[in-house]
């Protein structure tokens, strides 16, 4: 008998989605009705964002589990009418590799101090020429599978890479730090400090005017990972002061970014729209695939979410 799998995401998603998922239920041996309309009664999974207009899942009674499109689930985890296992979209190549080239490529261009050249096409010989990577720290914040991938990736390039968790972890070719006081060491050395932590009541908020002022002098700042871990006005207060020589930013509070919002004129602050990476339909696909198929033969499922984490 078919498993329905319901699909619950903007309607421009599905075009995306459609042939990559059914593609990669039949390869996993799944026989699914996909579809984006279904009576609740009669759902078995459902492939969701958190963006979709879905937030009552009590309907949904014979529902398995709902699998996120995303990497974060700050929107959907407390929900207190899913009670279902949820999972994460993690291990994603397509997701995975965006998210390396877009915080390798910053990394590189604050290291190498392009900007000074590439803006400053006016005349002048601007000799010196930067320090190679063995004497740049980069601390990465969060080494949960798009951490550990970017942190290595810099690793590889000569970049000694300070990564920190809440809980402790070992990652090849990254020195490992946890908890609060491995916290303050992480920040301590990060020349460029790279933010790729999930939001959570623990994080949000974790960049404040403290611990921004923890940070070198002269230090940069790039966040692709969530908006709410940096607190706006010490993030300005502290590129006032020239504590900090320039911060990245991909993720905000508010998104599209408001245009009236500071960090679009501050002469130290690089806008980027949520590009860093994001989820490609047919990798993603293979995992939410998997998982069905794992679920469907009684195996643990993969990448599912620790409510009491939040992530």
């Amino acid at each position: 008998m078919p498993v329905t799998v319901l699909f619950a995401a903007k309607s421009e998603r599905w075009e995306e989605y459609e042939a990559p998922l059914r593609t990669a239920l039949a390869e996993k041996g799944v026989t699914a009705d996909l579809v984006t309309e279904a009576a609740p009664e009669t759902v078995d999974y459902i492939v969701y964002a958190p963006n979709s207009g879905l937030d009552d899942f009590r309907p949904y009674t014979r529902l398995k589990a709902v699998l996120n499109l995303w990497a974060g689930v700050e929107d959907v985890v407390g929900n207190p009418t899913l009670r279902v296992p949820l999972a994460r979209m993690v291990d994603d190549e397509g997701l995975t590799q965006g998210m390396v080239e877009w915080v390798t490529g910053h990394v590189l261009r604050h290291h190498l101090g392009m900007d000074r050249h590439i803006l400053g096409q006016d005349g002048l010989w601007r000799t010196g020429a930067p320090p190679l990577a063995f004497d740049r720290r980069v601390t990465i914040l969060g080494l949960g599978a798009l951490g550990a991938a970017c942190g290595q990736a810099l690793a590889r390039l000569g970049f000694p890479v300070t990564g920190w968790s809440r809980s402790p972890k070992q990652v090849e070719g990254i020195d490992c730090l946890a908890g609060p006081e491995g916290l303050d060491a992480a920040l301590a050395r990060a020349d460029i400090l790279v933010l790729l932590l999930p939001l959570t009541p623990e994080t949000d908020t974790l960049m404040d005017a403290a611990r921004l002022a923890q940070l070198p002098r002269g230090a940069v700042l790039i966040n692709p990972g969530r908006g709410a871990l940096i607190e706006d006005e010490a993030l300005i207060a502290a590129l006032d002061a020239d504590h900090l020589a320039h911060a990245t930013l991909d993720v905000f509070r508010e998104e599209p970014l408001p245009p009236e919002h500071p960090f679009w004129p501050h002469p130290k602050i690089t806008v980027t729209p949520h590009i860093a990476s994001e989820t490609r339909a047919p990798s993603a696909a293979r995992v939410i695939a998997e998982n069905i198929r794992r679920a469907e033969a009684g195996a643990p499922m993969l990448h599912l979410v620790d409510r009491e984490k939040g992530y």
